[in-house]
């Protein structure tokens, strides 16, 4: 695809178009294209957990998910065949999906942290026939599989020991040809793509749907948000069990011609490793959560060339101004913002056309016509908060989901006179920018105000004692709901009345005084979905109780 220049957001919004083809298949229309006429070009630089370093073409994806293509029809796996694939950062995971794309079997990505009764709940919900599972995982797989009656087809990827009845992933893909001709009845345009189980932040996960037409969706995504050039190197740090990973590691960045970098690390998250693999790779574009970037500037950046980074994008959670603005002391790289749903690709960004404000969300992308709607249903003027919402009458834009598999009730909940409603606070301000608030129910009335619970934890968050937070809402008989902060230290810092007094008046003085936390709780960890999104409903529910 060809990348465009655009001088200003206004242009970029009326010139920018995504041609869609008949039929579109990302496996056959673009991988398998690229692995024969440009056969040696770079798809990927892969880390594996011992440090070693592989790089691989398109032509090797081209062959080697035609091989397991291959081996998915002989084992019985077809079109429509829904296959979970838990595979952590291996570059198996990649080969998978897309042979899953070929055979038009739909991909279930699912994180490595699943229980063995989370395995279980999602195979029976979404009729999972398959599972494709590294070694380390297959045990848990392999104990849900006695109530699991859908499951007919298990595949392990490593050298670990094979269970009875598992297909050993190498072995049946050596066995197998490396051309898969594209049947006439190949699955691609609003086909189903793939299944995302959303993170279930405030009850069941609920099974999100795309079509063979979203991978385009994310062109804007890489080519211009994450602003890659042919031969960019992009490391997007996200396990591949959720969406994040085809956002940032997978469609949009192939299809900008740039480089796939992953770094298949175990265990946990060490900032200094990070910005050590950074420097070593010369890693050119970078995407991760603020709070990697809230950890990055805490260690000594000084010791790091980054010169090799030319742009940073961030998303999934508020970014604190203080972050930014250390960030781009420390590297002379500001931070662009995105904001996007697991049903969605890319749906309000800071592009590189644009100048960053640091703590907004950026402006609506081509093609993503958004308002924000109070709950009487009208719209917002700049200044005023409301629900993020997405027009999808005449037509949904380009990549927006389908819907909830199985649930039409829910599906109908959110797709409300004309608009798909995001359940997303934001306010706009008179230069167009929006600023996210948080979930609808995550916000706090105390004493006639409404106040967003990331205005609080951006505030709370540049004391230095503070390394994460989730700020909720308790009952308190006399406001109606009082702020509380459950807070993580960092280290070297104990919780105390003293430390407590302090951070009040820290929080009264980085922001509105009367949105200080009037009760704060210090644990070791806070509650996240699998996905790492904090779990306020959680922590809502607990106080519930505790405060009553």
């Amino acid at each position: 695809m060809q990348k465009h220049k655009f001088g200003s957001y206004s242009e970029f919004c009326e010139k920018y178009k995504v041609e869609v083809p008949d039929n579109f298949n990302f496996a056959y229309d673009f991988v398998d294209v690229v692995g024969a006429e440009d056969p040696t070009r770079l798809a990927m630089i892969h880390i594996d957990p011992d440090g070693v370093r592989a790089e691989k073409d398109f032509e090797f994806f081209s062959k080697a998910s035609s091989r397991l293509a291959n081996a998915l029809t002989k084992a019985g796996i077809g079109k429509d065949d829904r296959v979970m694939i838990i595979l952590y950062r291996r570059i198996d995971w990649w080969v998978s999906m897309l042979a899953c794309h070929k055979v038009g079997a739909v991909p279930v990505p699912s994180p490595n942290l699943l229980t063995v009764k989370d395995i279980e709940f999602r195979v029976n919900f979404a009729k999972i026939k398959s599972i494709i599972a590294e070694d380390t995982v297959s045990e848990r797989v392999e104990e849900a599989n006695a109530n699991c009656p859908s499951l007919k087809v298990l595949i392990q990827a490593g050298k670990g020991k094979l269970a009875e009845g598992w297909l050993d992933m190498d072995g049946i893909c050596a066995a197998n040809s490396d051309s898969f001709p594209r049947p006439a009845d190949s699955a691609g345009g609003d086909d189903s793509l793939l299944i995302f189980f959303s993170s279930g932040t405030t009850g069941p996960p609920k099974m999100v749907e795309h079509t063979h037409n979203y991978p385009l969706g994310h062109y804007t995504t890489g080519a211009y948000w994450h602003d890659l050039e042919p031969g960019s190197i992009h490391l997007t740090l996200a396990d591949t069990g959720w969406g994040k990973a085809v956002w940032g590691k997978f469609y949009g960045q192939w299809m900008a011609e740039a480089v796939v970098f992953t770094w298949d690390f175990r265990g946990k998250f060490d900032p200094n490793e990070l910005l050590q693999v950074l420097v070593d790779h010369k890693v050119t574009s970078f995407c991760a959560p603020p709070t990697v970037y809230r950890f990055m500037i805490r260690q000594d950046l000084s010791k790091y060339d980054l010169s090799a980074l030319t742009h940073c994008t961030t998303a999934g959670e508020l970014l604190n101004a203080s972050v930014f603005e250390e960030w781009k002391e420390a590297t002379g790289l500001p931070l662009y913002e995105g904001y996007g749903q697991t049903e969605s690709t890319l749906q309000i960004a800071t592009f590189p056309n644009m100048t960053p404000k640091p703590g907004s969300i950026g402006k609506p992308c081509p093609g993503w016509d958004i308002a924000l709607i109070d709950m009487e249903g009208n719209m917002c003027a700049a200044g005023e908060e409301g629900q993020i919402c997405v027009k999808v009458d005449p037509a949904k834009p380009l990549g927006l989901f389908t819907g909830y598999l199985d649930e039409p009730e829910k599906t109908a909940n959110v797709m409300v006179d004309g608009y798909y409603q995001t359940g997303d606070k934001a306010w706009m301000d008179e230069d167009g920018y929006y600023w996210f608030l948080g979930r609808t129910d995550d916000l706090i009335k105390s004493s006639g105000y409404r106040i967003g619970p990331f205005e609080v934890e951006s505030a709370i968050l540049t004391h230095p004692a503070i390394i994460e937070s989730a700020v909720t809402g308790v009952p308190d008989p006399v406001r109606g709901q009082a702020v509380k902060a459950t807070v993580v230290l960092a280290e070297g810092y104990t919780g105390s009345d003293e430390l407590t007094k302090e951070l009040q008046n820290h929080v009264k003085k980085v922001t509105a005084p009367y949105k200080y936390p009037r009760v704060i709780d210090y644990v070791t960890e806070l509650p996240k979905t699998i996905s790492g999104k904090i779990k306020r409903a959680e922590i809502r529910a607990k106080d519930e109780k505790k405060y009553k």
